[in-house]
């Protein structure tokens, strides 16, 4: 007596590396760089009594919205409407990337014709916290514009906080999922790494330390740097993907 046929097994799945949504999402996640030209220019804005100082100037200085004493540091920022505006576009970039970009282009790093084999959740669940953490990370920034230090307002620092947490982890477990997908992802690693580590200094001293400028900018920057690393991996892929089928399209 025959036994039962088996039920097929799941055939692997090939996700699209070359839709107008991927590369949208790839470009969003790349914007977040503007932040840098945004600091520069109100940086050299800047009408305190002193020079800003990278090294021990907090970045929410840049966004306060009166000049004079703000918890025992004279700011003056005429420009800050431009930081607000530069941490809400940072922060829309990364929502709109942790929307578009899906988690099967993730797991693979967008390599096109690399298969997401059935059964092993892992890759999904962890492609999938990539893409909430990141949009916390922006949602974080986003309220850091919206609520600049001075507002007399709490959210101001939740939302930094959110901003510099879970950015590092989402580095953290992007570089681990791309680890054997492109050589990027050591970078990736040692961005959510040392933005960690610096968040954990910060925590542990109170930014009671000789540079807290120097401080926060290694909780902030890597942050921005890895993501928009990760933003030209997949680019640069779906781009050329989209360049290889058109060209395919149109050869005889």
């Amino acid at each position: 007596m025959s036994s039962a046929p088996s039920a097929a097994p799941a055939a692997a799945f090939v996700p699209d590396t070359a839709s107008t949504r991927q590369y949208i999402g790839a470009w969003s996640v790349l914007s977040v760089l503007q932040y840098f030209a945004a600091e520069a220019a109100v940086v050299m804005a800047w009408a305190g009594p002193r020079p800003y100082d990278l090294r021990t100037g907090y970045i929410s200085d840049l966004g306060a919205l009166n000049c004079g004493i703000y918890d025992g540091r004279q700011v003056c920022s005429p420009l800050n409407w431009l930081m607000n505006a530069s941490f809400v576009v940072q922060g829309l970039g990364m929502i709109l990337g942790a929307v578009l970009l899906t988690s099967g282009l993730l797991c693979v790093a967008a390599r096109p014709g690399a298969t997401v084999q059935p059964g092993r959740r892992r890759p999904w669940f962890a492609a999938a916290a990539v893409r909430v953490l990141t949009g916390a990370a922006g949602a974080g920034t986003v309220v850091v514009g919206l609520v600049p230090e001075d507002a007399g307002s709490p959210w101001h620092f939740i939302g930094a906080v959110t901003y510099f947490l879970t950015g590092a982890a989402a580095l953290l477990v992007l570089g681990v999922l791309w680890l054997r997908k492109t050589r990027m992802a050591w970078f990736i690693l040692a961005c959510g790494a040392v933005s960690l580590a610096a968040l954990a200094t910060g925590g542990l001293t109170g930014m009671a330390v000789p540079e807290p400028g120097t401080l926060e900018r290694l909780m902030g920057y890597p942050v921005t740097v890895g993501m928009a690393m990760a933003g030209i991996v997949i680019a640069r892929r779906v781009h050329r993907h989209r360049k290889h089928l058109r060209a395919s399209a149109i050869a005889p």
